[in-house]
């Protein structure tokens, strides 16, 4: 399983957008001019983010993004499932039907009718890194990143620079 960076993107330009001003919106190319990243393929993950409804666009010349919800009904979750897609990481293919010693036309119930063990596992996994990722929200990694982990400066100096962008 692997998620692709574009996941990575998301979350980083959502964190930018927690503190913009109400009423105020965020351009792509600032976002991807903050951040050094391809302005195109963040207009891509940005319109995943509005079909979801984590963000919303707000149109006109100074037209941008703002988040559709509060930093804190945001989850990773959230994120994750609107640029991955919400289908399953494992896909059970039922190779357990195949082993050559099985009559193919009188499967047992036992290969038939009971969850493949190996199923059952992987989706147990899957729930959990779920559950927590739905617990860690926008809100919480914004303040864990401005108030743990960057400089106190960090924090304004961000706010500055795109305050001075959206003016």
């Amino acid at each position: 399983m692997k998620f692709s960076v574009g996941v990575e993107y998301a979350l980083h330009c959502l964190l930018y957008m927690v503190k913009i001003e109400e009423g105020k919106s965020v351009g792509i190319r600032d976002l991807s001019t903050f951040q050094g990243i391809s302005e195109t393929y963040l207009s891509k993950i940005y319109s995943k983010l509005n079909k979801a409804g984590i963000v919303k666009s707000a149109p006109g010349v100074k037209g941008g993004y703002t988040l559709a919800r509060s930093a804190e009904e945001i989850s990773f979750w959230d994120v994750i499932e609107a640029i991955e897609g919400s289908e399953s990481f494992f896909q059970c293919a039922e190779i357990r039907q195949n082993n050559i010693l099985l009559d193919k036309e009188n499967l047992p119930d036992t290969h038939t009718k009971c969850p493949c063990t190996i199923k059952v596992v992987m989706l147990e996994a899957e729930n959990q890194m779920r559950q927590y990722l739905k617990g860690k929200s926008l809100a919480w990694l914004y303040d864990e990143v401005y108030n743990n982990v960057l400089p106190e400066e960090s924090e304004s100096s961000m706010i500055e620079w795109f305050n001075n962008r959206i003016k």
